[in-house]
């Protein structure tokens, strides 16, 4: 198993099916930004072959060369997005699932009525750039992995019950049923309306707070790609303490200037103490002290009913390998016990049925060994399920892998409570 997102480049290209004029380019290198762009031939060769699969009722989905992945996809048969990676361990399922969190995050920005009905193609690449910001953050190496479970980034704060009282209230106070609480992209605590959202608009509004720019009050017109794609609603953002922004989704009421600060400090000088607490909280999603094996470097617990997870690679920090590789591992690990172990995350009804009919077959763990063979050397990468919970792990060498099965379940049963 590879390291997924060691060095290479990822080329996003984002197309009008129709014309196959391009509307976007975005690149990323080793994980950053880049300005590196495809040539138009390059780019017409990759919609060409294609669009000539179409025209003879074949859907051409991926390809491999040597060295790069290529993966196509079509929207309404009005967007076709490509994506491009040379990342050493590039899976397709990461792939697809960045294809459709882009789609996701334009039709949060511009609207599915401008992507399906294209009128003019100039006006929509200019709609087009305030999606940017967002769709670079997929390309390059997050702290977060929702793009790629498409379950919520979640943080376990100490007193959460404290905080979900006041949010309640605040957001009832506001006018509005759903409210979270964001901390650098990942949510601490919603009300029980924001959490109903559904996929992808409930993953992407977070990581949305969190690709921003640090700003006191924003007022944010979104479209929600499940429940709203075509009628914008207004996201509503309120800095209390740096990181950890008050989020409201709300109709044309209330105005940003009703959210004055007589009606904050009711509701959240009381907790202060809690929020503060929570801002450490980004990287690390756990409390501090929450006990976890020392051998444990790195975690990742879905809760598949819920779509929410937890990810973190804070534990026994000052240990091999550093933190962006332990982020690499736990993801190319969820990439294939994904693709080739467990089931798909259950999404439509039709999935359910058929999960439901191989439920009998499904291993239940799965473990691998990453790095030299020796004794004592490598990583050790473990997945459980149990019930609609599934864990992985990166555990540290020491580990004897004969324990690694008793060490995930005894992991997974200390972390239920939370989520």
């Amino acid at each position: 198993m590879g390291e997924e997102g060691t060095e290479g480049t990822v080329h996003l290209l984002c197309l009008a099916a129709s014309s196959g004029v391009p509307l976007f380019c975005r690149s990323s290198r080793g994980g950053a930004p880049a300005r590196q762009q495809l040539p138009f031939s390059v780019i017409g060769s990759l919609n060409g072959v294609h669009m000539f699969g179409q025209n003879l009722e074949v859907q051409l989905s991926s390809a491999r060369t040597e060295d790069t992945t290529v993966v196509w996809k079509n929207f309404h048969d009005s967007i076709t997005l490509i994506v491009l990676s040379s990342e050493e361990g590039t899976s397709e399922l990461r792939l697809e699932r960045l294809l459709q969190m882009v789609f996701g995050a334009m039709v949060l920005l511009v609207g599915l009525e401008e992507l399906t009905n294209i009128r003019n193609v100039e006006r929509l690449k200019k709609e087009l750039r305030a999606s940017y910001r967002l769709v670079d953050s997929f390309l390059g190496d997050s702290e977060r992995i929702g793009d790629l479970t498409q379950c919520v980034d979640c943080v376990v704060p100490p007193e959460v019950s404290l905080l979900q009282e006041a949010l309640s209230g605040f957001a009832e106070a506001a006018g509005t049923a759903f409210g979270s609480l964001v901390v650098s992209g990942r949510v601490v605590a919603a009300t029980e309306s924001w959490w109903r959202l559904g996929t992808p608009e409930a993953v992407l509004l977070p990581w949305l707070v969190g690709s921003l720019p640090p700003q006191a009050a924003r007022d944010y017109p979104v479209y929600l790609p499940h429940g709203s794609p075509t009628v914008p609603h207004r996201l509503l953002t309120l800095t209390l303490l740096p990181g950890l922004e008050l989020c409201l989704l709300c109709g044309p009421r209330p105005p940003l200037s009703r959210l004055d600060p007589q009606l904050l400090d009711r509701w959240w000088q009381p907790v202060l103490d809690p929020l503060r607490t929570c801002v450490p909280l980004g990287p690390r999603a756990l409390p501090a002290g929450f006990p976890l094996h020392v051998d444990v470097l790195g975690l990742l617990l879905l809760h598949l009913e819920l779509k929410r997870c937890l990810f973190t690679v804070e534990p026994s920090g000052d240990q091999e390998p550093s933190p962006e590789q332990r982020r690499r591992l736990l993801r190319s690990f969820y990439s294939l016990v994904t693709a080739a172990h467990f089931p798909p995350e259950p999404g439509t009804p039709e999935d359910k049925a058929e999960d439901a009919a191989q439920r009998a077959q499904v291993p239940r763990a799965c473990y691998l060994v990453s790095g030299p063979e020796e004794p004592g050397t490598g990583w050790r990468l473990v997945a459980l399920q149990l019930g609609p919970r599934r864990l992985l792990l990166l555990v540290s060498a020491q580990s004897p892998t004969h324990g690694l099965r008793s060490l995930a379940t005894h992991t997974l049963h200390a972390l239920t409570p939370l989520l």
